[in-house]
């Protein structure tokens, strides 16, 4: 039974949605066309050389709102008269700018993430646009839980859903107003659907909840088809089975339910509706007590699947922390998330998501889903996304069926590099002598996962990653958009809803969210295209940067140095298994012909940048350690040693809750760790071997970390500024080793 409160929403929603679709929203917000071009623009810049325009437009968001207010039924009385402006008003006032100027005193302890020297962790400076555009629509306030609490900004969070599938790959039907699913739907016709989150392990909370409920929804179907005498004239309805028949669904026994097709299963409501000619609230009254989301795991489980094995997720060993918290949360068990190995590229190995499927298969086990990573967080490592499409392929034929899900939070945007602008920018030629930073494209192998995408079911992406907006913007995409149904709860569990489209609230983990988010990533898409134009642009450069960046790291040590430094992301040598001579011989030829180069001078040898584009990582994350030499110059062999090595390093180089040692700090990086358990014995002793460390003994190896999202990195004022960070770090590094040979 809906509440009261449900209906007032819904009757909003319902009229909301009626008046968008009689008018073109284009009108009034749009998000298709060319943005603009010119990337010193789009930031305020690492020595705020933007400020004058940064604080003219806050200043148009302040005017904008205080003339909002007074021209609001204008003969309405102030509060605030001169009156009021007593002893204590003033006051009052006083200590605003006291404790406001304390605030900002601290704040300057703040990361200082815009700056060149941050080369930690995925944030960098935020875009112009995402900052006004979140400041502007902060001062309304608005929530986008329901669509009378934000009719506006919930527009806007339609639009950018749209705008993130685009960029991802999903089709948009060109029939129907941007953001808005047309009431006149087809039983076949897919449209995906996304919508903004606080952050992406919400977006991975969600898509789980979503991919879990779809599962056994199947079940659900068929006993309320069996009790409900409602549902009579759909009661033979059949349905087409992975090997191409068709079967009556009520007669298909539980293995075969459990792993039905997911767009068949997403059609079977819309089915009952167009071809049965039953109403959507008399479907919504038979299904609801047989739901799992109604019945609970322990009472679903008895009554719908008892005899068979609890569900499980997979995904790769180097997936984000929030997947085995997620799985708890859903009650579906975090020791249900199997860890599937990792290749010496930190990538998934399929091989062993084989295993793992086919001893599902042999156990009648229900597979809920697979997590691939596009940009694992410490190693920026992207997942073989096509092989394992490919591989679901095969197993639907072999009657197992599951969701892929791709977590894209740190990578989705990347996939700007392979879109087209819809409009062309005619890019001027640099002609003032100054450097620029080359757009360098993904490699081959991650160009063809990215080209994939379209056949995930459920992508993650946060715009507060590498889409430069403020935090909290994160993102869930799904290919179908009846998906989201699924985790609905103001509206019914039937997959299509023509009254609430527009209300974007209803849908996923959260109640409020700000619509400041949803706006903040709206101007930011409007100025800068997600495609190869704009975002494509930033990142496009970043890559550029990150490798240079670890073409400087890997040389940064000379043959007679006390230290060594170890890639994890090995140089093209050393993958392919030549002579420790060959491998010096490549790393002389990087030091002399990349690391030290201008970008004009780089960019005119093919040699050299047909090398750089084998560097690094499959985005812009790269990994490394150190060792130290002993006073007799021999390399230390003990990893217990070389973990607080590097631990000494990294305290060297991070930040502290001190703001005066933040100014000091001339290079900030980040750290993490190789648990054997996680990444697996091979990859583990492999890293400890080149480390030159005794390796009989399996240890939690610590390593270093940077991010290099900073586009214009090596094109300064004063051209490529890496040498200036790897001078000191070697410093660092230098004094670190002292510290440790004196003891």
């Amino acid at each position: 039974m809906k509440t009261s409160s449900s209906n007032r929403h819904q009757e909003f929603a319902r009229l909301m949605t009626k008046y968008l679709e009689k008018q073109d929203v284009n009108q009034r917000f749009h998000l298709e066309g060319p943005g603009t071009n010119s990337l010193a623009a789009w930031f305020l810049g690492p020595k705020a050389e933007n400020q004058t325009l940064f604080s003219d437009l806050i200043l148009k968001g302040i005017d904008a709102n205080c003339k909002d207010r007074i021209g609001y039924f204008p003969n309405d009385p102030p509060y605030v008269t001169p009156e009021r402006k007593d002893e204590e008003y003033y006051q009052s006032v006083d200590k605003l700018e006291t404790e406001y100027q304390k605030l900002l005193d601290n704040l300057k302890g703040s990361v200082p993430f815009s700056s060149y020297r941050y080369q930690a962790h995925m944030n960098w400076d935020l875009t112009i646009p995402g900052m006004l555009g979140y400041f502007a629509a902060m001062l309304y306030n608005q929530n986008n839980v329901a669509l009378e609490a934000s009719p506006v900004t919930s527009q806007l969070e339609a639009l950018v859903g749209d705008d993130l599938c685009k960029m991802l790959g999903f089709s948009i039907p060109q029939n129907v107003n941007s953001g808005i699913i047309s009431s006149q739907k087809s039983s076949v016709e897919i449209r995906p659907w996304g919508h903004i989150t606080c952050d992406g392990s919400v977006a991975n909370l969600e898509a789980m909840w979503a991919a879990r409920n779809l599962k056994y929804y199947p079940l659900s179907v068929v006993a309320a088809l069996r009790n409900e005498k409602i549902l009579e004239p759909a009661k033979n309805m059949t349905v087409p089975l992975n090997d191409g028949s068709r079967a009556q669904l009520i007669k298909l026994d539980t293995w075969i339910l459990l792993n039905l097709n997911i767009d068949v299963i997403l059609n079977l409501t819309t089915r009952m509706e167009n071809e049965y000619g039953i109403s959507s609230q008399d479907i919504t009254n038979a299904l609801d007590p047989y739901l799992l989301q109604s019945m609970g795991f322990a009472s679903f489980s008895r009554e719908f699947v008892s005899g068979f094995l609890e569900p499980v997720v997979m995904g790769c060993s180097t997936k984000h922390y929030s997947w085995p918290k997620n799985a708890a949360v859903l009650g579906i068990g975090k020791d249900n998330f199997i860890n599937i190995s990792i290749d010496m590229n930190a990538r998934m190995d399929v091989k062993h998501l084989r295993t793992e499927l086919d001893r599902c298969l042999e156990r009648r086990q229900p597979v809920i889903m697979v997590v691939v990573v596009l940009g694992s967080t410490e190693e920026s490592a992207v997942d073989p996304l096509s092989e394992v499409l490919s591989t679901r392929e095969e197993y639907r034929k072999a009657g197992l069926e599951f969701v892929v899900h791709v977590d894209a939070a740190w990578g989705g945007y990347f996939a700007s590099l392979l879109r087209k602008p819809e409009n062309n920018i005619a890019r001027k030629t640099n002609n003032n002598n100054l450097q620029d930073t080359p757009v360098l494209q993904l490699s081959e192998y991650v160009t063809e996962q990215y080209k994939a995408l379209p056949a995930a079911d459920s992508i993650t992406i946060d715009p507060h990653k590498a889409g430069y907006i403020p935090y909290p913007a994160g993102g869930l995409c799904y290919r179908n958009s009846c998906m989201r149904n699924l985790v609905a709860f103001l509206a019914p569990e039937v997959y299509h809803s023509d009254s609430l489209d527009a209300s974007m609230g209803i849908y996923g983990i959260e109640g409020s969210k700000p619509g400041a988010a949803a706006a903040g990533v709206y101007l930011s898409h409007r100025i800068i295209r997600p495609d190869q134009s704009g975002y494509g642009q930033i990142l496009g450069k970043a890559l550029f940067n990150s490798k240079r960046f670890y073409a400087a790291i890997v040389t940064m040590a000379e043959p007679d140095d006390p230290f060594i430094v170890v890639p994890v992301q090995q140089i093209p040598a050393e993958k392919q298994g030549k002579s420790q001579k060959e491998i010096e011989q490549q790393l002389e030829y990087i030091r002399e012909n990349i690391a030290n180069k201008e970008n004009d001078d780089l960019v005119n040898d093919p040699e050299a940048m047909s090398l750089l584009k084998e560097l690094g990582s499959d985005q812009i994350i790269i990994t490394y350690a150190f060792n130290f030499k002993n006073k007799d110059g021999k390399l230390n062999t003990d990893p217990v040693l070389v973990n607080n090595f590097n631990k000494a390093i990294f305290k060297k180089l991070s930040l502290s809750a001190d703001p005066d040692q933040t100014q000091k700090t001339p290079l900030i990086i980040t750290t993490s760790e190789f648990d054997p358990e996680a990444y697996g014995e091979n990859f583990v002793r492999n890293f400890m071997a080149r480390l030159g460390v005794n390796h009989d003994s399996l240890l939690t190896m610590n390593f270093i970390s940077s991010t290099t999202m900073s586009p214009w990195l090596t094109a300064t004022r004063d051209g490529n500024f890496i040498p200036t960070l790897i001078k000191d770090f070697r410093e660092a590094i230098l004094t670190t080793v002292s510290d440790f040979t004196e003891q």
